[in-house]
């Protein structure tokens, strides 16, 4: 019977017939974030693929890079306690709001002042909306939505999310060359590649107003005592470092060569820029692909089950990604590396979500953030300079090493071990 019912996961009309009893399910809130998911998404994948070009486009080096990606990650790591209680006191509608607020603003300044200076002070400002966002999310949908569509709904978002990165990838990879021949510069000019950022700040903007419908309720004033988090922690040392500790040295591998893969294709495998938009376009679909996956077969394997299988099975395509000489063995691995390493995020945040009481929630919601934030705070700086002395080889080798004893870590900590979620209560409508 069990055999069965595993096997039905993988027929289409099975899988989308379970997916949509679990979308119809969703509050209205939900409905609207995942509108203002929509619309970030895409701006996110122009931004992503083309904000290192347009700093390189300048004159800057990807030492230069490092230090800007250091910089937003940096603030978002010291930022995240402080904002964890102000989110609280605000409220995630607000907090949404002004993050996504802060997102806008730091994508305009950067297009329409494009200078050094200019550029550290709105990756200060991106790194507060980025954290800000970071442990305002979590608990948004923890409180938006029911057990049964739980996992569903996280990982319907950032699948969502994925795939219309992927069309934001795509437009990115032309972008530059519409703007060029709009204003007769060569594509890969400084000026192309602002103005092209300067729209996405644009949409940036547009992607808040669904977040003004949203309903909110206040916390009550204990559930915002600026110590919770440190009491928290000091009550519950053990839980929270298995908790996030595998995260935290994930965070330090993926510092090391994600904000710079469209870097990697470009002198690595010299491709172009319409190349490496489509191939992001077709890594973020992939990805969507494999977060849209995840919810049924952690219904049927276990959560920390599939976080434990798929990452460990990313790693060897993390390899053939970083060492292989052939261009399309390298996209290919890319393809499956994301999918498989991604898919397993926002069941695994489900995962933390649950295994602690919701009045901590906001609390470890910001301990996760500073935690992904720590290894995106330090590792590009440090991979910025390997790339300009060694090249590609260092970095990569470094995040192979960090992502297998992570999933070591997630395997021993609460595979062969365990420990006892903790029953969330019903969300309201």
């Amino acid at each position: 019977m069990e055999n069965k019912k595993t096997k039905s996961v993988f027929q289409p009309l099975h899988l989308i017939g379970e997916y949509g009893t679990h979308i119809r399910a969703f509050k209205p809130n939900a409905r609207m974030y995942l509108l203002n998911v929509i619309i970030t998404g895409a701006v996110m994948g122009v931004f992503r693929l083309l904000f290192n070009f347009f700093v390189l486009s300048l004159g800057y080096d990807e030492a230069m890079l490092g230090n800007l990606i250091t910089t937003s990650s940096f603030v978002a790591l010291l930022a995240a306690l402080p904002l964890g209680y102000i989110a609280d006191m605000i409220g995630r509608k607000g907090s949404l709001i002004i993050s996504g607020a802060l997102l806008s603003v730091s994508i305009l300044a950067m297009s329409i002042w494009p200078s050094q200076e200019l550029f550290y002070a709105m990756n200060i400002v991106s790194g507060i909306a980025q954290s800000l966002a970071g442990v305002t999310m979590s608990p948004f949908l923890m409180e938006n939505s029911d057990e049964k569509e739980r996992t569903y709904l996280f990982s319907f978002g950032q699948g969502l999310q994925m795939t219309m990165a992927s069309v934001g990838n795509w437009i990115g990879g032309y972008l530059p060359t519409w703007m060029g021949n709009a204003q007769n510069v060569t594509a890969t000019s400084s000026m192309a590649y602002g103005n092209s950022i300067f729209i996405i700040g644009v949409g940036a903007a547009i992607a808040v107003i669904p977040l003004l419908s949203l309903t909110s309720p206040k916390l009550e004033k204990s559930q915002r005592a600026v110590f919770a988090p440190f009491h928290y922690a000091a009550k519950n040392p053990i839980l929270l470092t298995k908790l996030i500790l595998p995260m935290l040295l994930t965070s330090l591998g993926a510092g090391l060569i994600m904000p710079f893969m469209n870097v990697f294709f470009r002198v690595v495998h010299h491709q172009p820029d319409t190349v490496i938009g489509t191939l992001f376009a077709w890594g973020s679909l992939a990805m969507g692909i494999g977060l849209l996956i995840a919810p049924p077969l952690a219904e049927r394997t276990g959560k920390i089950q599939l976080v434990v299988i798929t990452q460990a099975l990313s790693i060897p395509f993390l390899i053939l990604l970083g060492f292989s000489p052939i261009v399309w063995v390298g996209a290919a691995s890319y393809y499956i590396r994301l999918a498989l390493m991604n898919m397993s995020s926002p069941v695994y945040q489900t995962f933390i979500m649950e295994h602690v009481e919701p009045s901590a929630r906001a609390t470890v919601a910001s301990m996760t953030s500073m935690a992904w934030n720590f290894g995106w705070a330090f590792s590009p700086t440090i991979s910025g300079w390997l790339q300009v002395k060694y090249g590609f080889g260092p970095p990569f080798i470094g995040t192979i090493v960090l992502y297998t004893i992570s999933v070591i870590m997630y395997w021993a900590f609460f595979w062969k071990g365990s420990i006892s979620a903790v029953q969330a209560p019903a969300a309201a409508d």
